[in-house]
């Protein structure tokens, strides 16, 4: 397939993450809880993972391999518990907007935790990221009441989901991405179960409504994103595949305007143009690089 090709699959995944937060602030509206809506996305997500990772090559694991999988899945669950509950407190536009600090939240634990010095190119990113969210949240308009405990759960999700991308990438065992993902969404639904019982197996609310949320959020969140990413983002590589990838946020805002009809002032789109330029400006500059460095390879 030519390149273009493999570059819209990276596009559409990010798309697919964007519609979860509409259709969990859907259920919310049903009446449906935090932990039926979390358990059942996860729930429903898990199978069809195990489903689609039953027709790809498998290798055997140890035990601790095992093990390391499905506690690196842990954070994956936790940003899980900690987005749909800030979805439970402010609009879905602005909980996406809340989830994208995990970008410059893992600058800072590539720091902490691996002694990694940003570049400057992060740096800048990261300062175009946070002015961008100040104007895409509509902190500047005096009419939006923000609700603390919401942004507090957005926060603890963007830093959970920064975790898990840390642990991610120093997960080094070799197998099929689909596999993987299989084993770290069984340490995501795990830990979900812990925290959030799975009530919805027992009482009435699957089939009052639930499975189907459960399906959407599962299939959207779960199932088409590793899917689309492991098969376009070896083709296009790591930097363009962040750029397309980002796709997710003005995604979630238009599927929040057009279902949830929910208000996003030119200030706050400006915002979202800026938080895309963060997003985009260091995988541009490193795109660039690479690309001078080979034909200046080449030249010689």
């Amino acid at each position: 397939m030519k390149i273009w090709i493999y570059a819209l699959l990276v596009f559409f995944g990010g798309c697919s993450y964007g519609v979860v937060s509409t259709f969990v602030k859907i259920a919310y509206n049903q009446g449906f809880r935090l932990s039926e809506i979390t358990g059942a996305q996860y729930f429903f997500g898990c199978i069809m993972l195990w489903i689609i990772s039953t027709f790809v090559p498998k290798v055997r694991l140890k035990p601790k391999q095992w093990l390391v999988l499905i506690i690196s899945g842990i954070p994956m669950g936790l940003t899980g518990v900690f987005y749909n509950k800030a979805l439970s407190y402010v609009d879905a536009s602005f909980a996406i907007i809340l989830l994208l600090q995990f970008t410059w939240i893992s600058i800072v634990l590539q720091y902490i935790l691996a002694n990694k010095a940003p570049s400057r190119q992060s740096l800048i990113a990261t300062l175009i990221i946070l002015l961008g969210s100040i104007l895409a949240s509509g902190f500047l308009n005096s009419d939006i009441v923000f609700s603390p405990i919401g942004i507090c759960f957005g926060i603890l999700a963007a830093l959970s989901f920064a975790f898990f991308i840390f642990l991610s990438g120093r997960t080094n065992i070799s197998i099929h991405p689909i596999f993987k993902s299989a084993i770290m969404t069984t340490g995501a639904l795990l830990t979900i179960f812990i925290l959030l019982p799975p009530i919805f197996l027992v009482n009435d609310a699957l089939i009052n409504g639930l499975w189907i949320y459960g399906l959407l959020t599962g299939f959207f969140g779960s199932l088409i994103p590793p899917i689309l990413f492991n098969l376009g983002m070896p083709k296009v590589g790591g930097s363009l595949g962040t750029i397309l990838s980002a796709s997710e946020l003005p995604t979630a805002i238009i599927m929040s305007t057009i279902v949830l009809h929910e208000t996003v002032a030119l200030l706050q789109w400006i915002g979202v143009a800026s938080i895309l330029v963060g997003i985009t400006y260091p995988n541009v500059v490193s795109v660039k690089n690479n690309y001078l460095t080979k034909n200046t390879e080449s030249f010689k």
